[in-house]
Parts: structure tokens; sequence; C-alpha cells
């Protein structure tokens, strides 16, 4: 037994003594507000200030639901969210990162409410009205003065609002902090849910900053100018603040622990709706497995705040960097 011991306390002085340049920090978990109205006015999500040379991909799957009326709105979103992102980052010379972001869309009746609902009752949560409505039934629809300003095609795949990024270093080292912009084009059918039909810009500080040696946080601050909503007819939205903080906590040398809070004010002009008015939260824990030049991620994400998000998010998320 005291020699089990001593192997064991071997084992775990080794892991947790590795030195901070065998580290790898990867960086804020790849994750932004998936609620559909949201989703096309330049969704931001955090960024590394360092630059970065990768290709990654990342699925998210969510779960969507706001019915939710006032004197001059109606809000009628039932739904499951699926969305591939393709990410490509270059540094270019050593002055700045260039990065490019397609993103496919897919919105569906999906499969979970049934799942919803029992876990809702089991633990005597609110389901937000959920249990009203047939389940499994799709429903994406936005009115105003009576007047449709949106509808979303169900069960079909479309292709996004393609973001492009440029980043500038503005301080080197620990800490490190950048400024970035960035424009999004309208790609998108607009009519169809998938874009909002045209340009949107935004530009953000960045900022990262080592704790300790097995710790690094991640901070980011921005302002985002979405062009208007153009759907069954232009709806007129304004600019919005964002920002967030994302903790990376390293036991091991290969993998890492990440928890992250963002949150946003709403583009949309004043509703009467609480739950679309209100600023949008997201909460998000992952962990990610490093593999040479190569990362895996998995995280899970739920709105504290019940208000301009998804219920919650499961993504899964590949990088390679060169």
């Amino acid at each position: 037994m005291k020699r089990f011991l001593l192997r064991s306390f071997a084992v775990c002085f080794f892991l947790f003594s590795v030195p901070a340049s065998a580290l790898c920090f990867g960086g804020p978990l790849q994750v932004k507000n998936h609620f559909p109205l949201f989703l096309h006015l330049n969704a931001p999500y955090l960024e590394a200030a360092a630059y970065d040379n990768s290709f990654s991909f990342n699925v998210s799957y969510s779960s969507v639901y706001m019915v939710r009326d006032s004197a001059a709105w109606s809000v009628n979103l039932d739904m499951e969210a699926a969305e591939l992102d393709v990410r490509f980052r270059k540094e270019v010379f050593n002055l700045f990162e260039l990065g490019i972001e397609v993103p496919f869309l897919s919105f569906n009746s999906g499969f979970l409410d049934d799942a919803l609902s029992s876990y809702h009752r089991a633990f005597g949560f609110s389901d937000y009205g959920r249990s009203g409505r047939p389940a499994n039934q799709f429903l994406y629809e936005v009115r105003r003065d009576g007047s449709r300003v949106l509808t979303g095609e169900g069960g079909g795949v479309g292709i996004g609002d393609i973001r492009i990024t440029a980043k500038r270093a503005l301080l080197s080292g620990d800490p490190a902090v950048s400024l970035m912009a960035d424009i999004e084009l309208p790609t998108g059918n607009a009519s169809k849910g998938y874009g909002n039909g045209s340009f949107d810009t935004g530009i953000a500080l960045l900022a990262d900053k080592e704790l300790t040696e097995r710790l690094k946080a991640y901070a980011n601050l921005g302002i985002a100018f979405p062009g208007h909503l153009r759907g069954s007819e232009t709806l007129r939205v304004k600019e919005f603040v964002y920002g967030g903080i994302c903790i990376e906590f390293q036991p091991w040398r290969n993998f890492g622990l990440l928890a992250q809070l963002f949150a946003q004010n709403s583009p949309f002009p004043k509703t009467g709706i609480g739950s679309l008015d209100r600023p949008a939260v997201l909460l998000t824990l992952g962990g990610r497995y490093y593999s040479g030049k190569n990362s895996f991620e998995l995280s899970f994400t739920e709105d504290p705040n019940t208000s301009g998000a998804p219920d919650f998010t499961v993504s899964v998320g590949f990088k390679k960097s060169f």
C-alpha cells in the first residue's frame, strides 16, 4: 500500500508540475448565440487576442422556444436549430490576422420536446408554456402590428451570412491585446430565415492574460452594427454592445476545462416582450483535448437570463493548427 501511494503521488506530482511552456492554451470555446432572431445580425463569439493559424469546424445543436405577444409584436419560435461553422484563420506577414467563417444552417421541428417535458416535470421547472404546443412541431414567425416581419424555413439546409475578420495586435506578450474588425456578407437567404439580407459590421477589443501556469483568462468587449433585417418586410435594427470572459484551466498537459460568460443587449427595437428586450446571457461550460496540433472540444451552453438565447446549446468542435 505504501509503495502504491508513493507511486500515485509521484504520478500526480509529474502531471501537475508540467512547466508552463509545455501547456497549450486554445482560446475561448467556439460558441455563439444561436437564437434565430439574433443569429444573422452579426452574432459575435469570444476570440483570443493572439494571432491564430488554423482551420476549424464546429457543430452546434440548440433548442429554441419563445412564444410571446405584446400590444404590437408577436414572436413565435418553437424549433431545434443545427449549425455547422467552418472557420479559417491565417496570420499575414506577422502584421495582422485574416479570417473567414462560413456557416451552414438548418431549422427543424426536432425530437427533444418529450424529453424536455419529462425533465421539467421531474424537477418542477417551468417549461415557459412549451407543453401547451404540439410536441416537435416547427414554428418560426414574427409579426408586428399584424404584418409578418419574418418567417423561417423548416426542414431545409442553407448557407448563412459569411463573415470576414481582421485582427491587429496592439500589445504582444502577457497580457496580449488586439483590435478585431469584421464584416458579414448577406449570403444567406433572408426570406427563408438563413440571413438578414444586409451587410453587418463590428469592432471589438480582445485581451488574453495568464493568471497562473495553468490558468488563462480571455476577455472581449465589442460593438456590432447590423444591417436592416430584410424578411417579409424590412425591419430597422440597432447596434448592440457585447462582452464576455472565458477562463481556461489545464490540470493536465493535453486537457483543459473552460467556463465562459457572454452577454449582449438586443438589436431589436423595443417590443414590449421582456424575454426579447432584456440582455441575452450565455453561460458555457466545456472541455478541450489537445493532440499535437489538433484539438477537440465539447461544450454545453445555458441561458441563465431566459431571454434572447436558446434554452440550451450543445457544441462539438475540431481545430487544426498549422
